[in-house]
Protein backbone atom coordinates (compact mmCIF):
# COMPACT_ATOMS: atom_id res chain seq x y z
CA UNK A 1 0.00 0.00 0.00
CA UNK A 2 1.25 3.51 -0.94
CA UNK A 3 0.48 6.92 1.06
CA UNK A 4 0.71 9.90 -0.28
CA UNK A 5 1.31 11.99 2.90
CA UNK A 6 0.57 15.99 2.39
CA UNK A 7 1.52 18.32 5.25
CA UNK A 8 2.34 22.20 5.39
CA UNK A 9 5.07 22.29 8.01
CA UNK A 10 4.83 25.59 10.44
CA UNK A 11 7.29 28.06 11.10
CA UNK A 12 7.93 27.17 14.62
CA UNK A 13 7.81 23.45 14.59
CA UNK A 14 5.06 22.44 17.36
CA UNK A 15 3.19 18.81 18.09
CA UNK A 16 1.42 18.84 14.66
CA UNK A 17 4.92 18.59 12.58
CA UNK A 18 6.07 16.00 15.45
CA UNK A 19 2.64 13.97 14.89
CA UNK A 20 3.09 14.02 11.43
CA UNK A 21 7.38 12.79 11.32
CA UNK A 22 6.23 10.20 13.76
CA UNK A 23 2.71 8.39 12.50
CA UNK A 24 4.93 8.36 8.82
CA UNK A 25 7.67 6.49 10.59
CA UNK A 26 5.14 4.39 12.43
CA UNK A 27 3.20 3.36 8.75
CA UNK A 28 6.78 2.97 7.11
CA UNK A 29 7.88 0.78 10.11
CA UNK A 30 4.40 -1.54 9.27
CA UNK A 31 5.67 -2.00 5.58
CA UNK A 32 3.42 1.17 4.65
CA UNK A 33 5.25 2.84 1.21
CA UNK A 34 4.92 6.73 2.26
CA UNK A 35 5.93 9.11 0.01
CA UNK A 36 5.64 12.70 1.50
CA UNK A 37 4.60 15.98 -0.22
CA UNK A 38 5.99 18.66 2.53
CA UNK A 39 5.36 22.69 1.86
CA UNK A 40 6.64 25.01 4.43
CA UNK A 41 5.30 28.05 5.62
CA UNK A 42 8.86 28.96 5.47
CA UNK A 43 8.68 30.48 2.51
CA UNK A 44 6.01 33.10 2.56
CA UNK A 45 7.17 36.16 2.45
CA UNK A 46 4.46 39.28 3.24
CA UNK A 47 2.10 37.78 5.56
CA UNK A 48 -1.44 40.67 4.76
CA UNK A 49 -0.27 39.85 0.76
CA UNK A 50 -3.58 39.71 -1.10
CA UNK A 51 -1.83 37.35 -3.22
CA UNK A 52 -1.57 35.15 -0.33
CA UNK A 53 -5.27 35.73 1.26
CA UNK A 54 -5.79 34.14 -2.22
CA UNK A 55 -3.82 31.26 -2.19
CA UNK A 56 -5.40 30.22 1.63
CA UNK A 57 -8.39 29.87 -0.68
CA UNK A 58 -7.52 28.48 -3.92
CA UNK A 59 -3.80 27.65 -4.86
CA UNK A 60 -3.79 26.30 -8.70
CA UNK A 61 -0.11 25.71 -7.76
CA UNK A 62 -0.49 23.27 -4.96
CA UNK A 63 -3.52 21.76 -7.14
CA UNK A 64 -1.04 21.10 -10.11
CA UNK A 65 1.71 19.96 -7.61
CA UNK A 66 -0.26 17.27 -6.17
CA UNK A 67 -1.89 16.06 -9.38
CA UNK A 68 1.72 15.35 -10.76
CA UNK A 69 2.83 13.53 -7.45
CA UNK A 70 -0.18 11.02 -7.87
CA UNK A 71 0.42 10.78 -11.48
CA UNK A 72 4.23 10.04 -10.53
CA UNK A 73 3.51 7.67 -7.90
CA UNK A 74 -0.03 6.28 -8.03
CA UNK A 75 -1.24 6.17 -4.50
CA UNK A 76 -3.84 4.10 -3.05
CA UNK A 77 -4.50 7.14 -0.64
CA UNK A 78 -4.02 10.89 0.30
CA UNK A 79 -3.59 11.64 3.54
CA UNK A 80 -3.27 15.53 4.34
CA UNK A 81 -2.62 17.27 7.49
CA UNK A 82 -2.27 20.65 7.35
CA UNK A 83 -3.19 22.92 4.06
CA UNK A 84 -2.62 26.37 5.46
CA UNK A 85 -2.11 28.74 3.92
CA UNK A 86 -0.03 27.91 0.43
CA UNK A 87 -1.04 24.55 -0.18
CA UNK A 88 -5.05 25.30 0.31
CA UNK A 89 -8.10 23.11 -0.20
CA UNK A 90 -7.95 23.01 -3.60
CA UNK A 91 -5.25 19.79 -3.44
CA UNK A 92 -8.37 17.70 -2.50
CA UNK A 93 -9.94 18.05 -5.81
CA UNK A 94 -6.82 17.17 -7.74
CA UNK A 95 -7.18 13.53 -6.02
CA UNK A 96 -10.69 13.23 -6.56
CA UNK A 97 -10.12 13.98 -10.34
CA UNK A 98 -7.90 11.16 -10.31
CA UNK A 99 -10.06 8.57 -8.29
CA UNK A 100 -7.71 8.36 -5.40
CA UNK A 101 -9.67 8.26 -1.55
CA UNK A 102 -8.63 11.70 0.98
CA UNK A 103 -8.19 11.27 4.42
CA UNK A 104 -7.96 14.72 6.31
CA UNK A 105 -6.79 14.43 9.71
CA UNK A 106 -8.12 17.38 12.11
CA UNK A 107 -5.27 18.44 14.00
CA UNK A 108 -7.09 22.02 14.84
CA UNK A 109 -9.78 23.69 14.66
CA UNK A 110 -9.50 25.92 11.57
CA UNK A 111 -12.67 24.70 9.61
CA UNK A 112 -14.95 26.10 12.34
CA UNK A 113 -12.55 29.30 13.68
CA UNK A 114 -10.32 31.64 12.35
CA UNK A 115 -7.98 31.38 14.62
CA UNK A 116 -8.23 27.65 15.05
CA UNK A 117 -8.76 27.23 18.60
CA UNK A 118 -12.50 28.39 19.54
CA UNK A 119 -10.88 31.39 21.73
CA UNK A 120 -11.34 34.62 22.39
CA UNK A 121 -10.51 37.34 24.85
CA UNK A 122 -8.71 34.21 27.08
CA UNK A 123 -11.87 32.10 27.10
CA UNK A 124 -13.75 29.58 24.85
CA UNK A 125 -15.81 30.87 22.04
CA UNK A 126 -18.14 29.09 19.66
CA UNK A 127 -19.67 32.15 17.83
CA UNK A 128 -18.24 30.92 14.76
CA UNK A 129 -19.32 27.62 15.10
CA UNK A 130 -21.66 26.65 11.99
CA UNK A 131 -21.64 29.74 10.15
CA UNK A 132 -20.78 29.66 6.96
CA UNK A 133 -19.79 33.58 7.02
CA UNK A 134 -17.77 33.45 10.26
CA UNK A 135 -18.09 37.36 10.95
CA UNK A 136 -17.64 36.99 14.16
CA UNK A 137 -13.83 36.18 13.93
CA UNK A 138 -13.46 38.34 11.33
CA UNK A 139 -15.16 41.11 13.42
CA UNK A 140 -13.16 40.39 16.40
CA UNK A 141 -9.87 40.43 13.75
CA UNK A 142 -9.35 36.93 15.44
CA UNK A 143 -6.51 35.66 13.27
CA UNK A 144 -3.43 37.41 13.99
CA UNK A 145 -5.05 40.56 15.39
CA UNK A 146 -5.95 41.15 11.64
CA UNK A 147 -9.19 41.60 10.06
CA UNK A 148 -7.71 41.49 6.97
CA UNK A 149 -6.55 37.91 7.79
CA UNK A 150 -8.80 36.58 9.67
CA UNK A 151 -11.12 37.67 6.17
CA UNK A 152 -9.10 35.12 4.37
CA UNK A 153 -9.16 32.42 6.54
CA UNK A 154 -12.93 32.69 6.86
CA UNK A 155 -12.90 32.82 3.29
CA UNK A 156 -11.40 29.82 2.77
CA UNK A 157 -13.72 27.99 5.34
CA UNK A 158 -16.75 29.35 3.86
CA UNK A 159 -16.20 29.04 -0.02
CA UNK A 160 -15.48 25.90 0.43
CA UNK A 161 -18.56 24.76 2.74
CA UNK A 162 -20.81 26.34 -0.19
CA UNK A 163 -18.70 24.52 -2.77
CA UNK A 164 -19.62 21.54 -0.98
CA UNK A 165 -15.28 20.37 -0.89
CA UNK A 166 -15.90 18.81 2.64
CA UNK A 167 -18.75 16.76 1.34
CA UNK A 168 -17.65 16.08 -2.49
CA UNK A 169 -13.77 15.71 -1.84
CA UNK A 170 -12.54 14.05 1.60
CA UNK A 171 -13.75 10.82 2.13
CA UNK A 172 -12.65 10.08 5.79
CA UNK A 173 -11.98 13.06 8.56
CA UNK A 174 -10.03 12.15 11.37
CA UNK A 175 -10.92 14.30 14.78
CA UNK A 176 -8.14 13.43 17.65
CA UNK A 177 -10.55 13.28 20.70
CA UNK A 178 -14.32 12.60 20.84
CA UNK A 179 -14.64 16.11 21.75
CA UNK A 180 -13.36 17.31 18.67
CA UNK A 181 -15.63 15.15 17.02
CA UNK A 182 -18.45 16.22 18.56
CA UNK A 183 -17.58 19.96 17.41
CA UNK A 184 -16.81 19.43 13.90
CA UNK A 185 -20.18 17.87 13.29
CA UNK A 186 -21.98 20.59 15.06
CA UNK A 187 -19.65 23.21 13.04
CA UNK A 188 -21.28 21.19 9.54
CA UNK A 189 -18.63 18.52 8.47
CA UNK A 190 -21.03 15.39 7.70
CA UNK A 191 -20.94 13.50 10.79
CA UNK A 192 -20.69 9.80 8.80
CA UNK A 193 -17.23 11.00 7.47
CA UNK A 194 -15.74 11.50 11.05
CA UNK A 195 -13.99 8.86 13.34
CA UNK A 196 -11.96 9.32 16.22
CA UNK A 197 -7.97 8.60 15.53
CA UNK A 198 -5.62 9.67 18.27
CA UNK A 199 -2.08 10.91 17.36
CA UNK A 200 1.20 8.56 17.68
CA UNK A 201 2.15 8.89 20.95
CA UNK A 202 6.26 7.12 20.92
CA UNK A 203 6.68 5.08 23.91
CA UNK A 204 9.58 6.10 26.03
CA UNK A 205 9.69 2.50 27.60
CA UNK A 206 9.09 1.12 30.92
CA UNK A 207 12.22 2.50 32.42
CA UNK A 208 11.24 6.54 32.58
CA UNK A 209 8.01 5.15 33.70
CA UNK A 210 9.35 3.16 36.75
CA UNK A 211 7.21 3.18 40.17
CA UNK A 212 10.87 3.64 41.78
CA UNK A 213 11.85 6.13 40.40
CA UNK A 214 12.64 9.22 42.66
CA UNK A 215 10.22 12.29 41.66
CA UNK A 216 10.30 15.64 42.63
CA UNK A 217 8.06 18.91 41.77
CA UNK A 218 5.77 19.70 38.95
CA UNK A 219 6.59 20.15 35.08
CA UNK A 220 4.76 22.85 32.08
CA UNK A 221 5.72 21.56 28.63
CA UNK A 222 4.64 23.71 26.05
CA UNK A 223 4.60 27.24 23.91
CA UNK A 224 4.55 30.27 26.29
CA UNK A 225 1.78 32.37 24.69
CA UNK A 226 -1.61 33.42 26.01
CA UNK A 227 -4.26 30.55 25.20
CA UNK A 228 -1.57 28.08 27.18
CA UNK A 229 -2.54 29.76 30.60
CA UNK A 230 0.65 29.80 32.10
CA UNK A 231 -0.03 33.27 34.03
CA UNK A 232 -2.69 31.49 36.27
CA UNK A 233 -0.19 29.08 36.80
CA UNK A 234 2.33 31.75 37.66
CA UNK A 235 0.34 33.30 40.30
CA UNK A 236 -0.82 29.88 41.76
CA UNK A 237 2.90 28.96 42.03
CA UNK A 238 2.79 31.84 44.82
CA UNK A 239 0.80 29.67 47.03
CA UNK A 240 2.70 26.42 46.65
CA UNK A 241 5.71 25.45 47.70
CA UNK A 242 7.16 22.92 45.66
CA UNK A 243 9.37 23.65 42.35
CA UNK A 244 8.25 23.96 38.93
CA UNK A 245 10.13 23.68 35.76
CA UNK A 246 8.70 25.40 33.04
CA UNK A 247 10.22 23.87 28.94
CA UNK A 248 8.80 25.76 25.71
CA UNK A 249 9.49 28.95 24.09
CA UNK A 250 6.87 31.99 23.02
CA UNK A 251 6.17 35.71 23.40
CA UNK A 252 5.09 35.28 27.11
CA UNK A 253 8.20 34.51 28.12
CA UNK A 254 10.05 37.16 29.87
CA UNK A 255 6.76 38.82 31.27
CA UNK A 256 6.73 35.21 32.93
CA UNK A 257 9.93 35.30 33.79
CA UNK A 258 9.45 38.84 35.26
CA UNK A 259 6.82 37.81 37.55
CA UNK A 260 7.17 33.89 38.48
CA UNK A 261 8.52 33.46 42.11
CA UNK A 262 12.13 32.05 42.58
CA UNK A 263 11.11 28.49 42.52
CA UNK A 264 9.57 28.36 39.21
CA UNK A 265 12.97 27.57 36.87
CA UNK A 266 12.17 28.50 32.78
CA UNK A 267 14.34 26.19 31.10
CA UNK A 268 13.60 27.37 27.70
CA UNK A 269 13.08 24.71 24.55
CA UNK A 270 14.24 21.72 25.18
CA UNK A 271 15.10 18.27 22.66
CA UNK A 272 13.04 15.52 22.98
CA UNK A 273 15.08 13.52 25.19
CA UNK A 274 15.49 16.28 27.54
CA UNK A 275 12.11 16.72 27.88
CA UNK A 276 11.53 12.69 28.47
CA UNK A 277 14.21 13.27 31.41
CA UNK A 278 12.20 15.93 32.57
CA UNK A 279 8.81 13.70 32.27
CA UNK A 280 10.43 10.81 34.31
CA UNK A 281 11.72 12.89 37.47
CA UNK A 282 8.57 15.28 37.76
CA UNK A 283 5.92 14.64 39.96
CA UNK A 284 3.10 16.04 38.38
CA UNK A 285 2.36 17.32 34.95
CA UNK A 286 0.61 20.38 34.97
CA UNK A 287 -1.43 21.36 31.87
CA UNK A 288 -3.65 24.61 32.76
CA UNK A 289 -4.74 25.82 28.47
CA UNK A 290 -7.63 28.27 28.34
CA UNK A 291 -8.50 26.71 24.73
CA UNK A 292 -10.43 23.43 23.93
CA UNK A 293 -7.42 22.02 22.36
CA UNK A 294 -7.84 19.16 20.27
CA UNK A 295 -5.65 15.94 21.24
CA UNK A 296 -3.06 17.89 23.92
CA UNK A 297 0.12 15.44 22.74
CA UNK A 298 1.69 16.47 26.44
CA UNK A 299 -0.69 14.94 28.65
CA UNK A 300 -0.64 11.68 26.55
CA UNK A 301 3.01 11.84 27.03
CA UNK A 302 3.21 12.64 30.26
CA UNK A 303 0.79 9.53 30.80
CA UNK A 304 3.15 7.01 29.26
CA UNK A 305 6.06 8.81 31.79
CA UNK A 306 3.77 7.47 34.31
CA UNK A 307 3.29 11.19 35.38
CA UNK A 308 -0.09 12.27 36.79
CA UNK A 309 -1.61 15.01 35.22
CA UNK A 310 -3.22 18.38 36.15
CA UNK A 311 -5.33 19.73 33.64
CA UNK A 312 -8.01 22.35 32.95
CA UNK A 313 -11.50 20.95 33.19
CA UNK A 314 -13.78 21.29 30.27
CA UNK A 315 -11.53 20.46 27.68
CA UNK A 316 -10.77 18.07 25.22
CA UNK A 317 -8.54 16.27 27.80
CA UNK A 318 -11.31 14.83 29.41
CA UNK A 319 -11.24 12.59 26.54
CA UNK A 320 -7.76 11.62 28.00
CA UNK A 321 -7.55 11.90 31.51
CA UNK A 322 -9.84 9.80 34.11
CA UNK A 323 -10.48 12.14 36.76
CA UNK A 324 -9.24 10.91 39.99
CA UNK A 325 -7.45 7.48 38.20
CA UNK A 326 -4.70 9.03 36.07
CA UNK A 327 -5.03 12.71 36.90
CA UNK A 328 -7.68 15.18 38.03
CA UNK A 329 -8.74 18.78 36.80
CA UNK A 330 -9.03 22.36 37.63
CA UNK A 331 -11.12 25.23 36.84
CA UNK A 332 -9.45 27.00 33.82
CA UNK A 333 -8.25 30.71 34.46
CA UNK A 334 -8.71 30.23 37.95
CA UNK A 335 -5.56 31.05 39.72
CA UNK A 336 -7.19 30.21 43.39
CA UNK A 337 -8.27 26.91 42.09
CA UNK A 338 -4.99 25.54 40.74
CA UNK A 339 -3.23 26.84 43.64
CA UNK A 340 -5.58 24.51 45.69
CA UNK A 341 -5.69 21.57 43.66
CA UNK A 342 -1.49 21.45 42.71
CA UNK A 343 -0.98 21.83 47.02
CA UNK A 344 -3.26 19.23 47.58
CA UNK A 345 -1.74 16.97 44.71
CA UNK A 346 1.97 17.43 45.69
CA UNK A 347 1.37 17.05 49.51
CA UNK A 348 0.39 13.53 48.45
CA UNK A 349 3.39 11.29 46.90
CA UNK A 350 1.44 7.73 46.94
CA UNK A 351 -1.54 9.04 45.23
CA UNK A 352 0.30 10.70 42.43
CA UNK A 353 2.60 7.07 42.58
CA UNK A 354 -1.00 5.40 42.19
CA UNK A 355 -2.52 7.74 39.38
CA UNK A 356 1.01 7.48 37.41
CA UNK A 357 0.93 3.70 36.93
CA UNK A 358 -2.51 4.18 35.82
CA UNK A 359 -2.07 6.34 33.41
CA UNK A 360 1.02 4.27 32.27
CA UNK A 361 -1.54 1.22 31.66
CA UNK A 362 -3.61 3.33 30.18
CA UNK A 363 -1.52 4.76 27.51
Amino acid sequence: MRVLLVHERYRQRGGEDATVDAEAALLAGAGIDVVPMIEDNRRIVGNGSAALALRTVWSAESRRAVARMIATHRPDVVHVHNTFPLLSPSIYGAARAHGVPVVQTLHNYRFLCPNALLLRDGAPCERCLGRVVKWPGVAHACFRGSRGASAAVAAMAGVHRLLGTWRRSVDLFLALTPFAERLFVAGGLPAGRLAVCPPVVTDPGAGPAAAGTPRAGALFVGRLSPEKGLETLIEAWRGVDRPLDVIGEGPLADDLMARAPAHVRFLGPQPPDAVSAAMARAELLVFPSLCYENFPLVVAEAMAHGLPVLASSGRAVGDIVEDGVTGTFARPGDAADWRDRAAELLAQPDRLRAMGAAGRATY
